[in-house]
């Protein structure tokens, strides 16, 4: 099963489908694990789960203030990979020392906002250091 599907609605799909087994009992297979414990981080998206429907093609658009749960969840998700490999290299030390100042929730979401920024300047600007930018927001949250 893969995680990243080529569009909106195929990644969404799986979000979903992880959501519906949990709330059955069935068991859950490979990254569905991960995607569950991201989710249930997250009780605040869980209506939208429960609404396919009507947001399995849904925008939410920046500009009305809405953030995107979905974009969200899976930033999550990519930095739990990351942190598991320890790649980019020394992410889990900078992880483990955000910890000490702020709970895992939070620790992660500093990260996550360093990989949203530097994704974001790697768009806008055609910039090819994304990594390079990753890597100094987040050696710069660990100094803080």
């Amino acid at each position: 099963m893969s995680l990243y599907g080529k569009d909106r609605s195929g990644m969404r799909q799986v979000f979903f489908n992880t959501w519906q087994k949990y709330k059955q009992s069935q068991a859950l297979q490979g990254v569905e694990s991960l995607l569950i414990d991201v989710i249930l981080l997250h009780p605040e998206y869980h209506s939208i789960l429960e609404n396919q429907d009507k947001y399995l093609d849904f925008d939410f658009p920046p500009e009305q203030g809405q953030g995107n749960p979905f974009l969200h969840m899976s930033l999550h998700v990519t930095i739990e990979e990351q942190l598991s490999m320890d790649n980019p290299a020394g992410i889990h030390q900078h992880f483990q020392t955000l910890q000490q100042s702020h709970d895992k929730h939070d620790a992660l979401h500093l990260l996550l906002e360093c990989l949203a920024e530097a994704i974001w300047k790697a768009q806008k600007y055609d910039s090819a250091d994304l990594e390079k930018d990753y890597l100094a927001c987040i050696t710069e949250q660990a100094q803080k």
